[in-house]
């Protein structure tokens, strides 16, 4: 092969075959704002018609079948609370032999406004306990990861990591609750893009998409 051909070489696309939500188990977490990867594995298992049970081999809620163009999924909800989260993944990865890029992480952020998600192919933990039990676990930080924004507490000095932590352990407003509706419907849009036309495709598409909280609709 010439040098020309080459350079013409499309570089391969990067599907997901396993989705990992991040989160803390037992009920006082429900629909908090750490656990929102939990609920987007929710929406796309009830979205994909994919029955989720717990599977103690992975130590998570977990569930598998075909989209709709005949592609195998995975989806897990690791139970080992969101410090051992790769625990899980991992015990999930070695069974299925599933190599860490194609293993989607979807998780909560911070420094995203509630209303904006962002896809990345790698990257560093970001100070997010999940995804350093996950970068430790796989052996490196390349695989790619979905962030959901929940926003930060107001600018206050006052405010120390005590609070951060009560924040990010808090639930969700009636009003951010009825705006992450429609979140979770757009991270199922860009999930579903990246199972068929790879990551890559979706990060172009989704990255700069914001649902608005004045009126909840999806800017381009």
């Amino acid at each position: 092969m010439n040098k020309t051909q080459n350079s013409e070489t499309p570089p391969e696309l990067v599907i997901p075959q396993l989705i990992v939500g991040l989160g803390n188990p037992e009920p006082k977490y429900d629909r908090t704002r750490h656990n929102i990867g939990f609920n987007a594995v929710d929406a796309l298992a009830q979205s994909w018609q994919i029955s989720l049970s717990e599977n103690r081999k992975f130590q998570g809620i977990f569930g598998e079948g075909n989209r709709p163009r005949g592609q195998k999924i995975r989806l897990l909800k690791p139970l080992t609370y969101m410090n051992l989260s790769g625990q899980a993944i991992r015990a999930a990865t070695d069974w299925y032999k599933i190599p860490p890029q194609s293993v989607l992480v979807v998780y909560d952020d911070m420094d995203l406004p509630i209303g904006k998600i962002r896809m990345r192919l790698s990257g560093s933990a970001g100070g997010h306990n999940g995804m350093k039990s996950t970068i430790s676990h796989l052996g490196t930080d390349k695989f790619p990861r979905l962030r959901i924004g929940i926003g930060k507490p107001q600018d206050d000095p006052s405010k120390n990591e005590k609070d951060t932590i009560s924040f990010v352990l808090g639930k969700f407003s009636l009003d951010e609750s009825q705006l992450l509706e429609k979140v979770l419907k757009l991270v199922r849009e860009a999930v579903e893009l990246s199972l068929h036309q790879g990551v890559e495709k979706s990060m172009s598409l989704y990255n700069n998409r914001t649902i608005a909280v004045t009126n909840a609709e999806t800017k381009g």
